[in-house]
């Protein structure tokens, strides 16, 4: 096959490997995709130019913002914080109720593997340097791979996070959580947190509405739980999606696998509202939210949040030993009201989390 040149604005993959005839397969996600040449991925940015894999959206970040940590949502990481949040084109999933529909999705644009140029703007430049130095700047000490899913542009969120932990900061993945046991690999070494999104607990709902598979789901939620527990800060968001996935039977079953994980795992239950290709989509009741809590606590997590609602009850963090108020919210207000990081003020238990600065990760 004949040498083809490629731009160096295209990074080339480092989670793929070589097939027959030119063809390769894409090792990040548990699509495993094959790739012929020319072609991309089901991501549509991890592309194959001869016989090599490219991601075309190196250093072009769609989306970029300060945001409060509690946002993404993570509640026992550094609560208050500030957290330079930023996202590319392309997903591995195709959600038909997607909130960032308007970035994940786009796939159908072409790129001259020569030049790097694409046919269509995809982002704007923010090398990995860029967005250190202006977290740094900013006095922001932590980094969120988000807004679409980070595992199609691994190679970059991994370049930027190896510089920023060398700067003392830290770095946050919101994910599908679809990676393989390479991704998880590749990335770990500069991974402090991640919420991994549990989008529903049957199979059908994630063939049909996401173009996914539910058990890798649940394997990766198990294997960051436990595996690398210490190591990543883990928290889970589910969007209830009224008639879908928000059943009494469902919910339970979601709970109980997570209580199986580690009970004192916070679960993040969110309200949805018309997105995408679910426009006719009824907003969720908050009757649903709370009765989701409620079958979740009986269930026995230790910490289960209400989401897209205002409702400082259900957004405060309590003591599971004695019921304190340990950390008020309404909102993005965040109050701790412990005099000891992490520790309950009435009765001195100690909150699972990551609290300090100083501290590696919470067991």
């Amino acid at each position: 096959m004949s040498e083809t040149k490629v731009s160096p604005k295209l990074r080339e993959c480092d989670l793929y490997r070589p097939l027959p005839k030119g063809w390769v397969q894409c090792t990040a996600c548990h699509h495993w995709c094959g790739i012929p040449p020319g072609e991309a991925g089901k991501c549509g940015v991890r592309r194959n130019y001869g016989g090599k894999l490219y991601l075309v959206t190196y250093g072009k970040a769609a989306a970029i913002h300060v945001d409060p940590v509690e946002k993404k949502p993570l509640f026992h990481f550094h609560p208050g914080e500030p957290i330079l949040s930023l996202g590319t084109v392309g997903c591995n999933l195709f959600c038909q109720f997607c909130q960032n529909w308007q970035i994940s999705q786009f796939r159908e644009f072409k790129v001259d593997p020569v030049t790097g140029e694409t046919d269509r703007p995809i982002g704007e430049d923010w090398p990995p340097e860029r967005v250190v130095d202006t977290a740094k700047k900013a006095g922001v000490r932590l980094i969120a791979y988000t807004y679409n899913e980070p595992v199609v542009w691994i190679e970059y969120a991994h370049d930027i996070a190896k510089l920023a932990r060398a700067e003392g900061m830290k770095n946050v993945f919101v994910s599908s959580g679809f990676e393989t046991h390479h991704a998880w690999e590749y990335m770990e070494p500069y991974l402090d947190a991640i919420n991994i999104d549990l989008k529903g607990f049957t199979e059908e709902f994630y063939r049909k509405l996401t173009g996914a598979r539910l058990k890798p789901v649940l394997e990766n939620i198990r294997f960051v739980g436990t595996e690398l527990k210490g190591k990543v800060w883990l928290e889970v968001t589910t969007l209830l999606l009224h008639g879908y996935n928000d059943s009494d039977e469902e919910i339970r079953g979601m709970a109980e696998f997570l209580h199986s994980v580690n009970p004192e795992i916070p679960w993040h239950l969110s309200a949805a509202h018309p997105a995408y290709r679910m426009t006719d989509l009824k907003p969720t009741p908050y009757e649903i939210l709370l009765r989701a809590y409620r079958i979740a606590k009986e269930v026995g997590l230790k910490f289960v949040y209400l989401g897209n609602v205002l409702d400082p009850e259900h957004e405060s963090t309590y003591c599971p030993d004695c019921g304190a108020l340990v950390i008020y919210r309404e909102g993005y207000r965040v109050k701790p009201l412990w005099q000891e990081p992490g520790v309950c003020p009435r009765c001195g238990a100690k909150i699972p989390g990551v609290w300090t600065w100083e501290e590696n990760h919470a067991s």
